[in-house]
């Protein structure tokens, strides 16, 4: 009896289903629907993994300092049971974006922050690319150029409102999530004010993902984030399938 290959299956994964694997900072505040570390965020299964002391105020305000092996071993330990790709729960991280896809050897999404080229260029003549932050002081060029972007991009961030960057810096374990949307807004109002040639915003911070829709319909703008970037790179990591070609209505065959 022959063997049909189309049912075999192959192993050498630890965990099957989840193409994502997520290198998450070390954190106490809450994540609602919306943020990374929430799992219903997702429409699809993700791998998480907390990287021991990668604390937010070690990772944004000290620019990892001291970390770099544990984000390789976590990432390592995430590809080892089943990812195929890595991202990450901070825009700052876009500094080790070289060092972990070497590591790693999969495609890796560090940073929202690698978006800012791809936007700029959907954008129309004389417009450009905003980015709003959890702390403006602590992102420099160099997070910029790693992330392949222009280092002289408008930045703002919410280091001068009443909540966001105090619950997410400051390990607050409660979150006034009206209060924190306020912030983000007014930080938008704040960047367009100052750059009114901004076409389009980019979250550099996973945690702002929750309050993208309300900023973008304050701005009129389109608004992207970790969120929009992940899964467009689920989206290559595993295809749609749309069943063998020709299998479709016979009315779609005939055309």
């Amino acid at each position: 009896m022959d063997t049909n290959t189309s049912r075999i299956a192959h192993g050498g994964k630890g965990l099957y289903g989840s193409r994502v694997g997520i290198l998450m900072l070390e954190t106490k505040f809450p994540r609602i629907p919306g943020d990374m570390g929430n799992g219903t965020t997702w429409p699809f299964p993700v791998l998480y993994k907390v990287v021991p002391g990668a604390t937010p105020d070690r990772v944004v305000r000290h620019k990892s300092q001291g970390l770099i092996n544990a984000f390789l071993d976590a990432a390592a330990e995430l590809v080892q049971l089943g990812a195929d790709g890595i991202t990450t729960t901070c825009g700052f991280l876009s500094l080790y974006q070289r060092e972990l896809a070497a590591h790693v050897r999969v495609p890796v999404a560090a940073s929202s922050l690698m978006q800012i080229p791809l936007v700029e260029r959907i954008l129309p003549p004389g417009k450009r690319v905003g980015v709003l932050t959890v702390s403006a002081a602590s992102l420099t060029p160099e997070h910029f150029i790693a992330a392949g972007a222009d280092p002289n991009t408008p930045i703002v961030g919410t280091e001068q409102g009443r909540e966001f960057t105090r619950v997410m810096l400051d390990e607050k374990h409660t979150l006034d999530a009206a209060a924190a949307e306020r912030d983000i807004l007014d930080a938008g109002d704040a960047l367009v004010a100052r750059h009114p040639d901004i076409g389009a915003i980019v979250l550099e911070c996973t945690n702002m993902v929750p309050y993208a829709r309300a900023l973008s319909d304050h701005l009129l703008l389109p608004v992207y984030s970790i969120y929009t970037f992940v899964t467009w790179f689920q989206g290559g990591l595993a295809p749609r399938d749309f069943g063998p070609p020709g299998s479709g209505p016979r009315e779609w065959r005939e055309r």
